[in-house]
This record gives C-alpha cells, sequence and structure tokens, in this order.
C-alpha cells in the first residue's frame, strides 16, 4: 500500500488555488478551488471524455474519518466545474485512514476507485464503474498487497457501489450539505 495524503496546493497544473480544509464529525473535508489553469485534466470514463480540472473547477474531498489505521474504508472527491455542477465523483478505496499533525487526510491507497456519474441537477448517481483494477493487480502480484487486501477492496467498492446507486452514499450527503452551507448568505 502506498500512502497518501490529500493535499492539492502543489498542484502544478493550476497556477492560482484556494485550498481550505474543514473538520466536522467524523469528518475531513478539504475543498480545493483552482485559480487559472495552465494544464486541464480530462479523463475518459462512462465512455466519453470529462474535463475535470480547469480556470474555476472545485474538488471537494469528504474523507470520513475515526476509523484509524488498518481498517478499510473509502473517501470522496466529489469534481465540479466552474459553475459548481458536479462532474464525478471519485472513491479512493483504502486499508487505513488518518489526519496528518496539519490537519489534512491521509490514506492507505489500495489502489482500487470507484467513480460515479452524477446527474448534473438531482445529484443522482446513474452509472458506476470501477477503476484501476490493474494497478491493483500489480501491487497484489509484486507483493504490497495480500490477496486479503484485494478481496477486502473489492467487498469495499460494491458496498459503495451499492450505496451510490440506492442513493445512500452518507459521504456524498455530507458533500451536498456542506456545499449548500458555502452558498447560503
Amino acid at each position: 500500500m502506498k500512502r497518501k495524503v490529500f493535499d492539492l496546493s502543489g498542484w502544478t497544473r493550476a497556477d492560482s488555488h484556494v485550498q481550505t480544509v474543514t473538520h466536522l464529525p467524523g469528518y475531513v473535508i478539504v475543498d480545493f478551488r483552482a485559480g487559472p489553469v495552465s494544464r486541464p485534466l480530462d479523463l475518459l470514463s462512462f465512455g466519453r471524455v470529462f474535463r475535470l480540472l480547469d480556470t474555476g473547477y472545485r474538488w471537494l474531498r469528504v474523507h470520513p474519518h475515526g476509523a484509524g489505521e488498518g481498517v478499510m474504508g473509502h473517501a470522496l472527491t466529489v469534481q465540479l466545474n466552474a459553475q459548481g455542477v458536479p462532474i464525478q465523483l471519485y472513491i479512493d478505496i483504502h486499508g487505513g485512514e488518518g489526519v496528518t499533525e496539519s490537519g489534512l487526510p491521509w490514506h492507505d491507497d489500495l489502489y482500487l476507485d470507484v467513480l460515479g456519474q452524477v446527474d448534473p441537477l438531482s445529484w443522482k448517481v446513474t452509472g458506476v464503474e470501477y477503476i484501476d483494477q490493474d494497478e491493483l493487480q500489480e501491487a497484489f502480484e509484486t507483493g504490497l498487497v495480500s490477496a486479503g487486501q484485494v478481496e477486502a477492496s473489492y467487498a469495499e467498492a460494491d458496498r459503495v457501489r451499492a450505496a451510490l446507486l440506492a442513493g445512500v452514499f452518507q459521504p456524498l450527503q455530507v458533500a451536498r450539505d456542506y456545499l449548500g452551507q458555502q452558498t447560503r448568505p
């Protein structure tokens, strides 16, 4: 596994940005807003190319917190365009999590990720796909993760998929509540 800290402040694609960290009961939210972007980011998913980063785009990381090291879990990143419309949901599957001394969330990445396609008006999840299965397989073959971790990764991804499609994925509701509070006077 590789430990990742969710901190986009050094991201060279964005010439400037604002990144804030908010601690809520059970969650850490990292809100990254890109200023001018020198290199937009596009990704092929759900059979088409999506622009995930450009000038004015926002990435909102909703990181459930409290389970700790060695506990299977997940963390959500909502990718929004410059108008605040959700483009895609990106869920990291991990084998443990925590918060750094500086307050940023970290997780022990298990390589497998879940993408959610979302209706821009209702925020209803209309499609789900898994990505980076090849990275998980390579990590297994090189001894970075065990067979049990591979199995647990897919089980966690299946739970996330079911919750997304049923409309009961709690981190998504936390994101919507947070974004709603940001637009209130």
